[in-house]
């Protein structure tokens, strides 16, 4: 009787013999402390030859708690930001936006994963495949999350069609700045978060905004006409939020 090893080896067995797949296997699982099984391993080998025939998830399908495999192109490429773990070590992070045809969303990477930002490997505009990637709701919207179980693979992977985010606007007068509101991120990072209205020909709309886009309201005053652009949207229950970030912009018209 087959078991589902064999049936992967079918999957790949025209670039290499049984043998050279089962070894593969063995590495992997001996990568990982062998805290992954023959069926993950032989999957993740399938995933690094392009012979996984499982579908890849796309952006818009994403949910909290999810582990699924996509391929998305990088749009914004944040700072690599340190941060003091709670053993007295440091510890580093990067955030991306990337998108795919159907939407956009924030990709994180962690520790040794932020040296393919630090020595170019992924740039903006770079396509990527992430494996096993798990889901998180972030204080920018979803997030993507490459951890230990994770694989980033940046080579041959193609994206078609990409959705771009830069059409989507918000115009209307600035209302009300909010005073500052300065927070700890999980991570132990430090950050700002204000909220603004803006008042549209249709409705009156609040904007959460972050970080060095908060210190840039310093050059607008109430009264100002003004463009939002290349924000997030973030469903919260029932409600609708706006966020921008790093890869937004706020512009006088």
């Amino acid at each position: 009787m087959h078991n589902i090893t064999d049936e992967l080896y079918q999957n790949i067995k025209d670039q290499m013999t049984e043998k050279e797949f089962k070894d593969q296997i063995k590495n992997i699982q001996s990568k990982y402390d062998d805290l992954i099984d023959e069926e993950v391993a032989g999957f993740l080998i399938l995933d690094k030859n392009n012979r996984n025939k499982e579908s890849i998830t796309k952006i818009k399908d994403l949910e909290p708690g999810m582990e699924c495999t996509l391929c998305c192109r990088v749009l914004h490429i944040g700072d690599i930001r340190k941060f003091n773990r709670k053993n007295g070590n440091f510890g580093r992070v990067v955030n991306l936006q990337v998108a795919d045809d159907t939407d956009e969303c924030n990709l994180v990477l962690w520790n040794k994963d932020v040296g393919v930002v630090e020595n170019n490997s992924i740039v903006t505009g770079s396509n990527i495949k992430i494996i096993n990637g798990y889901i998180k709701s972030g204080y920018n919207g979803t997030e993507i999350n490459v951890g230990r179980w994770s694989l980033l693979e940046f080579d041959d992977i193609v994206v078609k069609d990409i959705k771009n985010g830069s059409k989507k606007d918000i115009t209307g007068e600035l209302l009300e700045i909010q005073p500052t509101r300065p927070f700890f991120r999980d991570n132990g990072d430090f950050g700002f978060v204000t909220n603004i209205k803006i008042k549209t020909n249709s409705e009156l709309k609040t904007i959460t905004v972050w970080d060095k886009k908060v210190k840039e309201l310093q050059n607008f005053k109430i009264g100002d006409n003004i463009r939002i652009e290349s924000f997030d949207i973030k469903k919260n229950n029932e409600n609708v939020e706006i966020h921008l970030n790093g890869k937004g912009s706020i512009k006088k018209c």
